[in-house]
């Protein structure tokens, strides 16, 4: 299997439905956590922590990365936030976690959804990445 950085060097923007496209539609199973009528939060299936959840916009709306943010956009991504803080109480994270929003291929980001990730229950470093 690709390492993360390989997948987000040959990950494209299109207007093709993503991997999350086909959560949000119960197409692929995901362990659900939260939802919501705007966001989905969900389990990653390669967890870099004990806790790590994307949390998405239901509805790209052309959000496929913070660098594509419009003013319009300025709900959703504070919603966004929201959610996770949310997130983390449900999990028990009261010590702390760390939120990631990889953008564009050095940001790392593979899908072109926008997605925070929550990471959590255990020491994060700095620097990081």
């Amino acid at each position: 299997m690709a390492s993360e950085k390989e997948a987000a060097l040959a990950a494209a923007p299109s207007d093709s439905p993503t991997i999350f496209d086909k959560i949000i539609n119960k197409e692929i199973p995901a362990t659900v956590v939260y939802e919501d009528d705007k966001v989905l939060a969900f389990r990653d299936i390669a967890p870099q922590a004990p806790t790590h959840i994307l949390i998405i916009p239901k509805k790209r709306d052309g959000l496929t990365g913070l660098s594509k943010a419009e003013e319009r956009h300025t709900e959703i991504l504070g919603h966004l936030l929201y959610t996770a803080k949310l997130v983390a109480k449900q999990e028990g994270l009261e010590d702390g976690f760390r939120i990631v929003i990889n953008d564009g291929p050095q940001g790392c980001q593979s899908v072109y959804h926008i997605h925070v990730h929550l990471i959590g229950g255990r020491q994060m470093n700095w620097p990081p990445g």
